[in-house]
C-alpha cells in the first residue's frame, strides 16, 4: 500500500478532495533541481478536511473514474 503526504487544494465536491503533492526532480543535463506537482482525487467520506490542511493519503481500490486514494 502506497502512502503520500500533501496539501488539500480543493474541497468543492461532496466527499471528494483534490490533494496536490510536490516533489523534486533533477535535470539530467544541468543537474538543477526543479519542483513538479501532481494532483490526486481523494475520497473523504465524512467531509472532515478543508482547503489548506496537510493530509496523508492511502492507496485503495478504484472508487470512481478518478478516485484511487482515501484519507
Amino acid at each position: 500500500m502506497r502512502i503520500k503526504k500533501g496539501l488539500i487544494t480543493s474541497d468543492k465536491m461532496d466527499k471528494t478532495r483534490v490533494v496536490t503533492i510536490h516533489s523534486y526532480k533533477v535535470h539530467k543535463k544541468y543537474k538543477k533541481r526543479y519542483r513538479v506537482s501532481k494532483k490526486y482525487y481523494v475520497d473523504d467520506p465524512y467531509n472532515t478536511s478543508r482547503v489548506g490542511d496537510i493530509v496523508t493519503i492511502y492507496e485503495t481500490r478504484p472508487l470512481s473514474k478518478l478516485k484511487r486514494w482515501t484519507l
